[in-house]
Formats: structure tokens, sequence, C-alpha cells
């Protein structure tokens, strides 16, 4: 009762034959078949006719995964890997650049700037390196090696070795911000093209920036912008507890006070939960 029509087979074939080429998988062909009022199937139904007459479609083209990157080995601290990348806010038309370190999430440093270039680059870590005192008097980094660090750190200790993580803007991969990566003794580390996921940290991070404080979006005046980001990275890093980081602060845990607080709150539920007990059961008695 609901088997094809003959008609309609012959349609399907003609329409593989006519729109294969463009459309190039049994879905789109299906969809191409009402669309042009030829014949009115599923798209499995188109597959099911082109299998039955050894029609071979010509596919989707597959694009190869680009491989993972290895990331540098290098100790799990403060102040040892940065992440960083640049958002816009259409209203001002300004772009911002942020650094974020991974493993204290602590809002290192930002950049308002209006463009894209290996200059701003260079402007925003030699302001983060000197915030966290990363800097010698001279301007140049606290190591006494010339060259730049490897892609495996063997000898953690030796500060600064930073990894400065990022996508592959055009600023990040330009050959003036290699250079001055390589004088400031930091290793880059890509993500692979067209994987924001590989920058989970930093996407998440402006996710929840302009999620927070949703007036940053409203704000057209760059001076404005630029007066509330520096209140709301104060905000972040003092005030706004982090999942990631056991619910203390950033500043808490960059200045070493969130493993004393994560303990003392564990102490404080195990300190409440025998309260409870012992005042329950007086109240039985």
């Amino acid at each position: 009762m609901h088997s094809l029509l003959e008609w309609e087979e012959q349609a399907i074939l003609c329409l593989i034959e006519t729109w294969g080429p463009v459309d190039r998988s049994h879905r789109k062909l299906a969809h191409r078949g009402s669309y042009t009022g030829t014949v009115f199937v599923s798209p499995s139904t188109v597959l099911r006719v082109a299998l039955k007459h050894q029609v071979t479609l010509p596919g989707e083209p597959v694009r190869a995964r680009p491989q993972t990157p290895v990331f540098p080995v290098i100790s799990w601290e403060k102040n040892r890997i940065w992440i960083w990348d640049a958002t816009h806010f259409a209203r001002a038309k300004r772009v911002a650049y942020a650094i974020v370190d991974v493993v204290t999430r602590y809002w290192i440093g930002y950049l308002l700037t209006s463009e894209q270039t290996s200059t701003q680059v260079q402007l925003l870590f030699a302001q983060a390196l000197e915030d966290q005192g990363l800097l010698g008097p001279d301007g140049r980094p606290l190591a006494s090696v010339d060259q730049p660090p490897p892609a495996v750190i063997d000898e953690p200790d030796e500060l600064p070795v930073l990894v400065a993580w990022s996508d592959n803007g055009t600023e990040m991969t330009a050959i003036d911000t290699r250079q001055f990566m390589a004088i400031m003794l930091i290793t880059q580390h890509h993500g692979r093209p067209g994987t924001p996921t590989d920058q989970a940290h930093i996407e998440s991070f402006f996710s929840h920036v302009k999620g927070e404080w949703p007036l940053l979006l409203a704000i057209s005046d760059p001076a404005v912008l630029d007066q509330t980001l520096a209140r709301v990275r104060t905000e972040y890093n003092t005030v706004r507890l982090h999942a990631a980081i056991g619910y203390v602060t950033p500043d808490d845990e960059h200045s070493g006070r969130g493993p004393a607080i994560r303990r003392a709150r564990a102490a404080g539920l195990r300190q409440a939960r025998a309260d409870r007990i012992r005042q329950n059961r007086a109240d039985k008695k």
C-alpha cells in the first residue's frame, strides 16, 4: 500500500542525475525534489533508490581533522599558562584583548583598542608581565638564558617561563609577535584552526563577562567602556566566586589563599554536620 510508485522512482533517478553534482547528498536531493516540485519523498527513500540502482552520490567533501597540537610540558602553577584572545564590542567599535591565567583563572590584564595587530599584542603582554612582576629593571624577563624556551620544559623552576595559549589569529601568528614572544621567553601554543573548543577557557571567560555584565554591550563611548572594563576586572578577580577553582575568587587562588579557604569550608561543613547530629539527638531525649 505504501510502496514507491514507478514514476517516483524514475523521478528520483533523474533528480540524482541532474542535481547530484550540486546537492551531493541524499538529504539535500530529497528537499530539492520538493523544492522543484518534481517528487515528494523522504531522504531515506532517495538513499534507498540510489542503493537499489547502485548509483553513487558524490557526498559531502570530507575535511581532514587537524591533529591536536602537543601542549608544552610545564608545571601547573600560577603565571605559567596564560590564555588570551580578543572579543568585539560593536556599540563602542572597539576590540578588547584579555589574558587569563589558566591555573588560577585570574584576569591578568586587558587592552581596549581599535586595531588588531602585533603592536597591540606586544603592549598587552608587556603590561601583563610588568603587572605580575616578571620583568627586571631593564624591562627584560627575569631569566639568565638568551634563547626562547623549548617546546618541552625540563627545568620549570627557572622563571619566567610562560606558555601563551591562543587561537590562530593573524596577530597571534604574525612574525613580529613570534619574535616578541621569543625575546620575552614565552612559548606560544595554538589550537587547531576552526576548533574554538581548543581555547575553551578564554571562550568561556568572555561568555561570562558579557553575560554577567550586559552593560558592557550597551556602551558606545570607548572611554566609558574602558573604565567599566577596569571595574568589571576588579569584580571578576576579587568578588566573583569561580566554580573551576573550588568557588573561591581568582584573586584568592592567585594569591595562594584558595587552598586554605577550601579547607576551611570543608572543616565547617563537617563541624556543622556534627553540630546538627548532636542537637537533633539532644532534642529527641
